[in-house]
């Protein structure tokens, strides 16, 4: 029997080659394997839910990261700064020294409570409370337990910040109406650092990894222009300081708390987002090879 003839019209693609339709449903698919985005729309939402039900048991723990960087504004910005005096700033402008200080002490707050929380909390979870073990039977997946962790470190560190700012208002160190940015500022900051956070954590054996947390975090409190002008440091450390995410976050707040915003300001915000972005990719595919492997 002769085998009827179809047309090229009508053939359409040879079997095992992707046509036009097929090839963008490829494509889409590849990128959605290889972005952190939740695999169900507003999933990640739940285990943020779980969170602020869990802390509701534990507010003295969860407000304790609200009072170091108060303590520090007091002992040294009003304590220390009866010694040091005004700190130049630049454009021939002077500020007091709790003014300086205060706006990299909130960019500190932000850090602090988006850190610990994607580090020793996330941690305890994956490895010992095996709570994603538990997520994974439920619609979630490894992306919605990453977006979802480190939305709830986000809110926690800008929870932070904002307390912080009202304290800053309280004590008379915020001199410009900009002051106002540094809100979304700080949840710009809590995802830069929730995002490296939680990454760091898929890459943990022990808690004695967390001494390296430690080592990272405390020289770039005290040496990322926090507490003295960039000016004051060695040119060799300037340049280390410079790359460091806690320069680029104090750069932002500082500028905003004290009036000082132009276009180097883009500068920090990209850097910041780009390394909170980058973080979440990697954690989101680090626990999808953790959880399902």
């Amino acid at each position: 029997m002769t085998a009827p003839i179809v047309s090229s019209s009508q053939a359409g693609t040879p079997s095992g080659t992707p046509g036009r339709n097929g090839a963008g449903r490829s494509l889409a698919s590849r990128l959605a394997r290889a972005l952190p985005i939740p695999a169900g729309a507003g999933m990640a939402r739940t285990l943020v839910y779980r969170n602020v039900t869990a802390w509701k048991h534990a507010l003295p723990t969860l407000i304790s990261g609200f009072f170091e960087p108060v303590f520090y504004l007091f002992s040294l910005g009003v304590g220390i700064g009866a010694l040091v005096g005004d700190v130049p700033v630049g454009g021939g402008r002077t500020v007091d020294y709790a003014q300086y200080v205060a706006p990299a002490l909130l960019a500190s707050s932000a850090m602090n409570g988006a850190v610990f929380d994607t580090t020793t909390n996330v941690f305890f979870k994956l490895k010992y409370l095996r709570l994603y073990d538990s997520v994974l039977a439920t619609p979630l997946g490894p992306r919605d337990i990453a977006v979802g962790e480190v939305a709830w470190a986000l809110l926690r560190g800008t929870g932070y910040a904002a307390a912080f700012l009202v304290v800053m208002a309280l004590a008379g160190v915020i001199i410009s109406w900009w002051a106002l940015l540094a809100l979304p500022a700080a949840v710009l900051i809590g995802l830069s650092f929730a995002g490296v956070g939680m990454a760091a954590t898929t890459f943990m054996r022990s808690w004695q990894d967390f001494d390296l947390v430690q080592l990272a975090i405390l020289p770039m409190f005290l040496f990322s222009a926090t507490f003295y002008p960039l000016s004051t440091y060695p040119e060799p450390l300037q340049a280390v300081v410079q790359v460091t995410p806690l320069y680029h976050a104090v750069g932002i707040t500082r500028g905003l708390c004290l009036g000082q915003v132009g276009w180097p300001m883009l500068g920090h915000v990209v850097y910041l987002l780009v390394l909170g972005l980058t973080g979440m990719f990697v954690a989101a595919r680090r626990l999808e090879r953790l959880l399902l492997s």
